[in-house]
């Protein structure tokens, strides 16, 4: 009875552990922009994606995307990965998706069409199915979203829990001939996200990263 009575508490102990470990995990989501007129910024985003393996920790999950004609897709999952607790194997994974980025990068092809919505879609569901605490959303575009004629994106985001930054938001030529088109559009999208329940943030300045998975 003794030996039982050990083995209970063990067992318990293991899973509060675990539940507490599971309470702190990152989950991770960041879209690359890869329209005609952003695709020459990618590599300033591999450099991002280099510092957050080097945050993320054992159990957190972390997946690039791209934002192309449609990115409601698991097609445009570029690179996804949850780490392992053993940190051997989670060095491995981290060297592996590092790799799967800059042959992507080196490779990307451009895109006529930037469907941000569709690929915001598919980083909530990916997010939700992972299974992680505290869920990021990284968008690394200039925030001008152009959608193909036939696709429909007017549909509300489920943001409850979301932190929702945008990266190196470029200015645009319309931009610097008229800033409040810049502001508008960044605008925009801080509506959405808030209105979906999430938090919003910008961060331009890629010398301070320090804080990119603070919580907004």
């Amino acid at each position: 009875m003794k030996s039982f009575r050990f083995w209970l508490i063990g067992i318990l102990i293991l899973l509060t552990g675990c539940s507490q470990q599971s309470k702190h995990t990152k989950g991770v989501y960041m879209l690359l922009d890869t329209s005609g007129t952003y695709a020459v910024e990618l590599n300033k985003a591999r450099l991002i994606i280099n510092y957050l393996l080097g945050t993320l920790q054992p159990g957190d999950t972390i997946a690039v995307g791209c934002i192309d004609t449609g990115s409601f897709s698991e097609k445009d999952i570029v690179a996804k990965v949850t780490f392992d607790a053993r940190p051997s194997v989670a060095n491995n994974q981290k060297r592996a998706f590092k790799n799967k980025v800059s042959s992507f990068v080196t490779g990307v092809r451009q895109s006529r069409y930037t469907d941000i919505s569709g690929g915001l879609l598919q980083a909530i569901e990916y997010l939700n199915e992972s299974g992680s605490a505290n869920k990021y959303i990284l968008v690394f575009s200039d925030l001008q979203e152009e959608l193909a004629q036939g696709y429909v994106r007017d549909v509300p985001f489920e943001l409850s829990g979301f932190h929702i930054i945008a990266l190196n938001v470029t200015k645009l030529r319309a931009d610097n001939q008229n800033p409040k088109i810049y502001l508008a559009r960044v605008e925009q999208w801080r509506k959405k996200a808030e209105k979906g329940g999430g938090t919003w943030r910008v961060i331009n300045d890629l010398e301070r990263l320090d804080n990119i998975l603070a919580k907004g």
